[in-house]
């Protein structure tokens, strides 16, 4: 695996590969690397002849600068797993390298998708998302990029992204990666105490019963519902749930039909937040 931290040596490697008319996959990422990152790795490289990593914890999309200082750095192992799945090359620039001597965010338009959910309470997360992801856009120039789909809105507004500005990037939603107990894999994950990791898994047991109820029960008593859930829950304080419309991601009262819908949730373990969505089935 070739390594690069700057941008003119990594855009110098893939010119090479481009020539013999390579495709080039890429994964960005922030680091603390997990089965569910490989499984993004493995999709990119079945598609694709070369495979780029980035890691590189973006600082403009954290609204914490605690969260931020918090972030699990694992370079090392990052590395590792890196190898064992014969990645082709990883990108570790420096903040300085992505942002120069300006460390700020591009503001975007995205027609409305960034104002539901998450940014509700993550105040400039989206812009700082898209800034980033167009910066290593730029850089990296992949045919194709991949992203989770635990990240759903992220996903969908990454795609606004491409589309507004025409970027030649063809963006690829993957399944979330879960644990054997159903826990979304996320990064954040090594840092739940081992209750937090015990009482954890009940998110997406949750979601999975949303599913169940959602063709016989309207999308009021379902929230009621959830909510009653996590009221009076020892490890688990409910932050918001809420059933939208994949393509608006804007909430629901009513089902139309013809429409595809995802429960999605936002849930602390004392100051750790975790995230999942799931598909409903709009029959």
């Amino acid at each position: 695996m070739k390594i690069f931290s700057k941008k003119k040596d990594l855009k110098d490697c893939l010119l090479a590969h481009r020539s013999g008319n390579k495709t080039v996959g890429f994964v960005p990422t922030m680091g603390a690397l997990h089965s569910g990152h490989l499984s993004l790795i493995k999709e990119a490289q079945q598609k694709n002849d070369i495979v780029v990593v980035s890691l590189f914890v973006n600082p403009t999309q954290f609204d914490s600068a605690e969260d931020l200082k918090k972030y699990p750095k694992t370079i090392k192992n990052d590395i590792e797993l890196l190898d064992s799945v014969s990645c082709d090359i990883l990108f570790t620039p420096s903040v300085e390298e992505i942002y120069e001597n300006n460390i700020s965010s591009e503001n975007f338009n995205f027609d409305g998708l960034e104002h539901q959910m998450e940014g509700k309470f993550r105040k400039g997360h989206f812009n700082g998302v898209g800034t980033v992801v167009k910066t290593l856009f730029k850089i990296v120039a992949p045919h194709k990029a991949y992203f989770g789909q635990k990240d759903f809105q992220q996903l969908q507004i990454i795609k606004k992204m491409v589309e507004k500005h025409s970027l030649k990037v063809e963006v690829k939603g993957c399944p979330i990666f879960r644990q054997q107990d159903g826990l979304a894999m996320s990064s954040r994950n090594v840092r739940l105490s081992k209750k937090q990791k015990a009482a954890a898994p009940f998110v997406y047991k949750v979601l999975q019963e949303v599913r169940k109820k959602f063709n016989t029960q309207s999308v009021l008593e379902i929230t009621q519902w959830v909510e009653s859930q996590f009221k009076n829950h020892p490890s688990l304080k409910l932050e918001y749930f809420t059933v939208a419309d994949e393509k608006s991601l804007k909430s629901i009262e009513t089902k139309e039909d013809f429409k595809k819908y995802r429960a999605f949730i936002a849930v602390f373990a004392d100051e750790i937040r975790l995230i999942d969505n799931l598909q409903l089935e709009n029959l």
